[in-house]
């Protein structure tokens, strides 16, 4: 990793979670992340760009920053998110980049899905 190219970049991102193996189940079904455990109650992410991590947590706080991921077909991104058991609590609309919709994850975090318009 080169220290200047990587210089105030966001470089991993962990998640509290209340059911660790549910978490891993549910983002890798719906995105295809790959984990690796770190004892009980840790587990890293890759999606082959961003790393990060899900740690168990008695408690979880919604709110704070809302994580936008790319998808190439939104209106299969929403099926299978709502198969899987997530929540919408925006659907697809406009906006000037493309479309989008946000979702709440087992633990209760907000993200979205974005797509070119």
């Amino acid at each position: 990793m080169s220290t200047a190219e990587n210089n105030h970049r966001i470089d991993y991102i962990e998640f509290p979670v209340l059911d660790l193996a549910r978490t891993k189940e549910f983002y890798g079904r719906l995105l295809g992340w790959r984990f690796e455990d770190y004892g009980p109650d840790y587990a890293s992410f890759h999606d082959g760009r961003l790393a990060g991590g899900f740690y168990t947590s008695e408690k979880v706080q919604p709110g704070g920053a809302l994580v936008v991921i790319y998808v190439s077909d939104i209106e299969a991104a929403k099926r299978k998110a709502q198969e899987l058991g997530a929540a919408i609590t925006r659907d697809i609309f406009d906006f000037p980049g493309g479309r989008r919709f946000q979702f709440l994850d087992p633990s209760g975090h907000e993200l979205s899905f974005w797509t070119n318009p």
